[in-house]
């Protein structure tokens, strides 16, 4: 039986000024000290996908949304939200 605590919240966003980036944020990882800066972040972009991966698997999640950052990125465009929940669909909560 999975617990909220055995998953961690994320969002991945694109930066509107600035150079237009794709980014992640993991909510559940964020301390006192980035808390804010990383939030506000998230915030003034727009938001391409969000969710949950299982703790359990959540590194090797992590490393499908790098891999979806660097591609995205790369093409300047984003993936559907379809696509992005294919990729990561083995790891979401």
């Amino acid at each position: 039986m999975a617990f909220e605590s055995d998953k961690t919240m994320f969002e991945i966003y694109r930066e509107k000024d600035f150079n237009k980036k794709f980014k992640v944020v993991f909510y559940t990882e964020l301390t006192e000290h980035n808390k804010e800066f990383e939030i506000n972040s998230a915030l003034n972009g727009q938001t391409i996908f969000n969710g949950f991966l299982k703790d359990l698997r959540k590194d090797d999640g992590k490393a499908v949304i790098r891999s979806l950052l660097k591609d995205m990125n790369s093409s300047e465009s984003a993936f559907s939200e379809d696509e992005i929940r294919r990729r990561l669909e083995e790891f979401l909560a």
